[in-house]
């Protein structure tokens, strides 16, 4: 098992990164939280979980510890495998979703695209002691990214969208409502997060 990469970012988008460690490239499958911390490090070491199936091998790497730890929590509920585990947690901030798992709100985590009412109440039921026993804190946090510019921000949250599994068409009409709302100094993890709960 790999537990961790450590090395050269070569590359990084909202939804993977490449890590260049000792000249092998890394793809790493990574949540809008863990992107929104990377900023633009050199030298990057990431906490990893590597997923095997019969027709493929995908790494998914964390910034921080409690992410990783809550990722394996979820994925490890029957219905969430691991791309759903990294949807939750781009849609929510690790501290949102311990709140709303400890106090029994599934509705917010239902409104992650995927994830269905039985599903959420699921995660609810099966790791709400969990989360209690290992919380770290009781105020959910929103996460900040960094402001771009219009036309790229959309880009690249469309590309990031289409990535996570939405139709193109859905995908620029969610980024289209959200930037009509705020305007164009969102940052991209805002945005991405924003369309993932617009329905």
């Amino acid at each position: 098992m790999i537990a961790y990469l450590k090395g050269k970012l070569a590359y990084k988008d909202p939804t993977f990164v490449i890590i260049d460690v000792n000249g092998v490239g890394y793809e790493v499958k990574i949540s809008l939280n863990t992107y929104s911390k990377i900023k633009d490090e050199e030298q990057i070491l990431l906490l990893t979980y590597l997923h095997v199936k019969e027709d493929a091998q995908v790494l998914y790497g964390f910034k921080e510890e409690s992410e990783k730890k809550l990722f394996l929590l979820l994925i490890s509920i029957s219905g969430v495998g691991p791309n759903t585990g990294l949807m939750i947690l781009s849609s929510l901030h690790s501290d949102e979703l311990e709140y709303a798992i400890a106090h029994d709100d599934h509705q917010t985590i239902q409104r992650v695209k995927g994830v269905g009412a039985k599903t959420a109440q699921r995660i609810v039921l099966e790791l709400k002691d969990k989360i209690k026993k290992d919380s770290f804190g009781d105020t959910p946090v929103t996460g900040t990214g960094f402001l771009n510019s219009g036309n790229k921000i959309k880009k690249e949250a469309l590309q990031a969208l289409i990535t996570l599994g939405f139709p193109k068409a859905t995908a620029e009409k969610n980024i289209d409502k959200i930037l009509k709302k705020t305007g164009p100094d969102i940052s991209l993890e805002e945005l991405i997060k924003a369309s993932l709960k617009s329905t």
